[in-house]
C-alpha cells in the first residue's frame, strides 16, 4: 500500500445515496453485483489519479490525494463510469498525519460536504476550488454544514440541476469554537431517539462539564432534515426566573405572543439548553407539546424534567480512547507540536474522562507538561481554568460544580457533602447508615447528576467528590461521618472472615468494592484513633495476601511505627498480618522478623491459639529456608494445638504445610497422603483460598509421579479457585503449574504459550513471592525446542485474561 500523502492533501469522500432502497428494489444478488462493480470502478479511478485509500465502510470510501486536480479527475471519471447514484465531496487542507491516520477538522469537513450532496453530484469546498483552473464549477453559495461550522461556500462540478443541498437552512444553532470529537456512538443513539415518534421530549442529563450541550447541538444539526421549519437553540443559562423560559424561546423563534402561538403548527425542534435552574418551567414544556403536535423538544439539564412523555438520555463521561483523543486535539490547538506521552491516560483517568476538565487541562499544555499537570491535580478545581470567552459557570471546574450545588435545598446539600466521605462509592445501606440518606433525597441527587448509580452502588465523579469533600470539611461534620464509616467497615470486614482466627468460609468479595473506602477510613483513623486504624488493617489480613500484599505490608508497617498504645493482642495480630503480607510480597526477611515478634507477643500473653497460628507460619518460613527439622518441629506443635482447640481450619493448613515439607524431603507418598487429607478437610469447612494451594500442590505431586491427567485436572481446578478469588498471585502460580504439566507431558507449544504469558504478566507488575520462585520454576518448564519458543512468543502477546482462558480450555 502506498504511503498516505502529507502536507496539503485533498480528501474525497463517496457513498451511495439511498443504498437501502436500492437493495430492496434490485434484490440482494443484483445489488451485490452492482456494489462490487461500483467498488471496482472507484478503486480503478482512485489509483489512476494518485489516490490512496484511507478507509472504507460499507459502500463508502475515504481517499486522500496529493493534488486537488487528481482528486477531481478521479471523481469525474468515476461518475462517468458508475451506474449507481454515488455522491462525492472534496475538501483540501493540511491535516496532521499520525500513526493512527489523519487527524483534524479537514477530515470531518470533507465528510460533511459529501453528506450534503445527492447521488451523481460532486461537491467541492472553496479551498479545493481555489486550486483548480479551467474547470466548470457552479457556485452554490454559502451553506452551514451539519458539523455546525460557520457558513462555507460550496461548489458543484458542472451545471446539472440537483435538489437543494442537505445543509442547515433555518436555524440559530451557534457555531462551536472547536470541532466535535468522539461521541459517535452517543450521537447515533441521540439521533435515533430524536427520530422516534414516541420521544418528542428528549432530555440529555449529566454532570456539569460532561458535554451535554455539545452533544445536543450536534444531534440537532444532524436531525435538521426532519424539521422543515428549522431547529432552534434557546440558551437558558442567563435566565433567573423559570417564568421567562417561554419568552426566551419566543425570542429565539423570532415571533411574538405565547410560545404555543409562536410554534403553532410548525414542524420544528426546540433545543432548550441548561434547563436545571429553571426546572419549575417543565410543565410549560409539557403543555407546549400537547398544544403543538408537530414540534419536538430537546433539553439539556443536570436533572430530568419529570413530566409525562419525557425520554431521558444520561450522557456518559467519555470512553478512555475518546478522552485521550479530545485532550490531544485540544492540546495541539494550544501547542501544535504537542505529542502525547505515557502520562495522558492517567491524566484522563484523574479527570474522570470529563470533557470540560480535559479541555481546561489541555489549555495548560503550553505552560505545564502532562507530568506536571498530574502533580498539580490535587488543586484541580482551581488549576483548570477556561479562557476569557468561557461562560462564568464554566470558567473553572469549581464554578461548574458550584452552579449545581447552589440549586440544592438544605437536605440535598447535607447528603451531597456527607457522601464525599466515601472514596469508593457506597451501597444504599451504607449511605443510609453513615450519611443519613433519605431515599427521596438520594434520588434527587441522582436526578441532578451529582451522584451516579451502577450495579447497586452510589458514587460521584472524583472532581465532584473533591468539591463535596471541601463542603464536608467546612461543615464540621467530617470527623463524625468518617468515624461512622470506619466502624461500618470494621463490622463489614469482620463479617467477611478474613482473619486467621475467623471461621470459614472467607468472603473477600464483601470488602473488595470497599478498598478505597478502607484506605480513606484508615488514613483518617491514623490521626484520630490509631487503635481503630490498626483494627481495620488487621481485619483485612487475608485480603492483603490475595489482592495487594505490597500495600498491606506498607500499611501495617506505617501503623506499627507509631507510638500509639494499642492492646497487646491487637499488636500481636498486626505483626502477624504484616509478616504474611511481606512474605507474600517476596520480602521474606521483613516477614520473618515480624512473625518472630508476633510469636513473642503471643507467648507473653499466653495466647495458645495465637501461638499455634504463628508457629504454623514460621514452619513455612523454615521450610523455605531448607531447615526441614525445625519446620517439622514447629508444625507438629501447631497441629497438636489446632486439634486440641478444635480449629479445623488451622488443622487443614497444617496438613497442607506438612505435605509441602514431605515433598521437599522427597517423601512423595507421604506428601500425597497429607495433601489429600488436607483437601478433604478444606472442602468440608469451605475455606477456598487454602484449597487453592492444596490443589496446586496436588498437581505438582501428580506431575512428579507421572500422573499427567490428574496433574492437569488438579492444576485447572486450583486455577479456577484462584480466579474465583481474584487472587492474582494464585492465578500466576496456577498458569505456571499447568505450563510445568505440559512440559512434562511433551506438549511444548502449549507450555511455551502459558510460560510466555506468565513472563509478560510478571513484567507488567510485581507478583510478589512468585518473583522468588520464577527462576526455579523455569527449570522445569523452559525448553529449547522450537515449538516451545513459538508458543512462548504467542503467549507474550496475549492478555493475561486470554492466557487464563487458554489454560482453562475456555477459549
Amino acid at each position: 500500500m502506498r504511503e498516505l500523502p502529507r502536507g496539503t492533501v485533498t480528501f474525497l469522500f463517496t457513498d451511495i445515496e439511498g443504498s437501502t432502497r436500492l437493495l430492496d428494489e434490485l434484490g440482494a444478488e443484483a445489488y451485490g453485483a452492482a456494489l462490487a462493480e461500483h467498488r471496482r470502478v472507484l478503486r480503478d479511478s482512485f489509483e489512476r489519479n494518485g489516490g490512496v485509500e484511507v478507509d472504507t465502510q460499507g459502500d463508502a470510501f475515504f481517499v486522500a490525494f496529493p493534488t486537488a486536480s487528481g482528486a477531481l479527475d478521479a471523481a469525474r471519471k468515476a461518475q462517468d463510469a458508475l451506474e449507481l447514484p454515488v455522491r462525492m465531496g472534496l475538501h483540501t487542507g493540511t491535516p496532521l498525519l499520525t500513526d493512527e491516520g489523519y487527524v483534524g477538522p479537514d477530515v470531518h469537513r470533507a465528510a460533511r460536504i459529501a453528506a450534503a450532496g445527492h447521488g451523481r453530484q460532486v461537491l467541492l469546498s472553496a479551498a479545493t476550488a481555489s486550486l483548480l483552473e479551467g474547470i466548470d464549477l457552479c457556485d452554490l453559495g454559502e451553506h452551514r454544514l451539519k458539523d455546525l461550522s460557520a457558513p462555507q461556500r460550496i461548489y458543484q462540478l458542472g451545471y446539472v440541476d440537483f435538489p437543494p443541498l442537505k445543509t442547515l437552512q433555518r436555524t440559530n444553532l451557534p457555531i462551536p469554537a472547536t470541532p466535535f470529537l468522539g461521541r459517535d456512538h452517543e450521537l447515533g443513539e441521540v439521533e435515533e431517539l430524536l427520530a422516534r415518534e414516541d420521544a418528542r421530549l428528549l432530555t440529555l442529563t449529566g454532570a456539569g462539564g460532561s458535554g451535554k450541550t455539545r452533544l445536543a447541538l450536534q444531534a440537532a444539526g444532524a436531525a435538521a432534515d426532519a424539521y422543515a421549519d428549522g431547529v432552534w437553540w434557546v440558551p437558558l443559562a442567563p435566565l433567573a426566573d423559570p417564568a421567562d423560559v417561554g419568552a426566551a424561546a419566543v425570542r429565539a423563534l423570532g415571533g411574538g405572543g405565547t410560545l404555543a402561538e409562536a410554534v403553532a403548527g410548525r414542524r420544528l425542534l426546540l433545543l432548550l439548553d441548561n434547563f436545571e435552574h429553571v426546572v419549575e418551567a417543565a410543565p410549560e414544556v409539557a403543555a407546549l407539546l400537547a398544544e403543538c403536535p408537530r414540534a419536538d423538544v430537546l433539553v439539556t439539564s443536570r436533572e430530568r424534567l419529570r413530566v409525562q412523555g419525557e425520554q431521558v438520555y444520561p450522557v456518559p463521561v467519555l470512553e478512555r480512547t475518546q478522552a485521550r483523543g479530545l485532550f490531544v486535539a485540544r492540546a495541539r490547538a494550544a501547542q501544535p507540536d504537542f505529542e502525547p506521552d505515557e502520562h495522558v491516560d492517567e491524566l484522563c483517568e484523574r479527570l474522570d474522562d470529563l470533557p470540560l476538565a480535559l479541555e481546561l487541562a489541555a489549555a495548560r499544555v503550553p505552560l505545564l507538561t502532562t507530568e506536571q499537570l498530574l502533580d498539580r491535580l490535587r488543586n484541580r478545581l482551581d488549576l483548570l481554568r477556561g479562557g476569557r470567552d468561557a461562560e462564568v459557570r464554566q470558567q473553572t471546574l469549581r464554578a461548574t460544580i458550584e452552579w449545581s450545588q447552589e440549586l440544592l435545598d438544605e437536605g440535598e446539600q447535607r447528603l451531597f457533602r456527607r457522601l464525599a466521605a466515601f472514596a469508593g462509592g457506597c451501597t444504599l445501606e451504607a449511605a443510609e447508615t453513615i450519611a443519613g440518606a433519605d431515599l427521596d433525597v438520594l434520588q434527587s441527587l441522582l436526578d441532578k447528576s451529582l451522584v451516579r448509580s451502577s450495579e447497586g452502588r452510589y458514587g460521584m465523579l472524583e472532581t465532584i467528590r473533591e468539591f463535596a469533600a471541601e463542603r464536608l470539611a467546612e461543615s464540621g461534620e467530617a470527623d463524625e461521618i468518617l468515624h461512622r464509616l470506619a466502624l461500618h467497615l470494621l463490622e463489614l470486614a469482620e463479617s467477611a472472615r478474613l482473619m486467621s482466627e475467623s471461621d470459614p468460609p472467607e468472603r473477600p468479595e464483601l470488602v473488595r468494592p470497599e478498598l478505597d473506602n478502607f484506605r480513606r477510613a484508615i488514613d483518617w483513623a491514623r490521626e484520630h484513633d490509631p487503635e481503630l486504624a490498626l483494627r481495620l488493617a488487621v481485619s483485612l489480613e487475608l485480603f492483603w495476601v490475595l489482592n495487594d500484599p505490597f500495600e498491606g505490608a506498607r500499611t501495617l508497617s506505617e501503623l506499627l511505627e507509631t507510638d500509639a498504645a494499642v492492646p497487646p493482642t491487637l499488636r500481636a495480630r498486626a505483626l502477624r498480618t504484616l509478616a504474611e503480607a511481606a512474605i507474600t510480597a517476596g520480602d521474606v526477611a521483613t516477614g520473618s522478623r515480624a512473625m518472630a515478634a508476633s510469636l513473642a507477643e503471643f507467648e507473653r500473653l499466653g495466647d495458645e491459639h495465637g501461638i499455634a497460628i504463628v508457629r504454623h507460619r514460621l514452619s513455612g518460613v523454615a521450610r523455605r529456608d531448607g531447615d526441614l527439622p525445625r519446620a517439622r518441629q514447629l508444625l507438629e506443635a501447631s497441629l497438636a494445638a489446632a486439634r486440641r482447640l478444635s480449629d479445623r481450619k488451622l488443622e487443614a493448613d497444617c496438613l497442607r504445610n506438612g505435605a509441602w515439607i514431605e515433598h521437599s524431603d522427597g517423601n512423595l507418598a507421604r506428601a500425597v497422603a497429607l495433601n489429600e487429607e488436607s483437601i478433604v478437610l478444606l472442602c468440608e469447612i469451605g475455606h477456598t483460598w487454602l484449597l487453592r494451594g492444596a490443589l496446586l500442590e496436588s498437581a505438582d505431586l501428580a506431575r512428579e509421579l507421572g500422573q499427567m491427567q490428574k496433574a492437569e485436572d488438579s492444576a485447572r481446578e486450583g486455577l479456577r479457585v484462584a480466579q474465583s478469588l481474584s487472587d492474582r498471585q494464585g492465578i500466576v502460580l496456577g498458569v505456571a503449574t499447568l505450563a510445568q504439566v505440559f512440559t512434562a507431558a511433551g506438549e511444548l507449544e502449549r507450555s511455551g504459550r502459558l510460560w510466555g504469558a506468565v513472563e509478560a504478566e510478571a513484567e507488567r507488575a510485581p507478583v510478589g513471592a512468585w518473583d522468588e520462585f520464577q527462576d526455579e520454576a523455569a527449570k522445569t518448564i523452559v525448553h529449547d525446542d522450537p515449538a516451545f519458543e513459538r508458543g512462548r512468543e504467542v503467549g507474550r502477546r496475549l492478555s493475561f485474561d486470554e492466557a487464563v482462558a487458554y489454560a482453562l480450555g475456555d477459549e
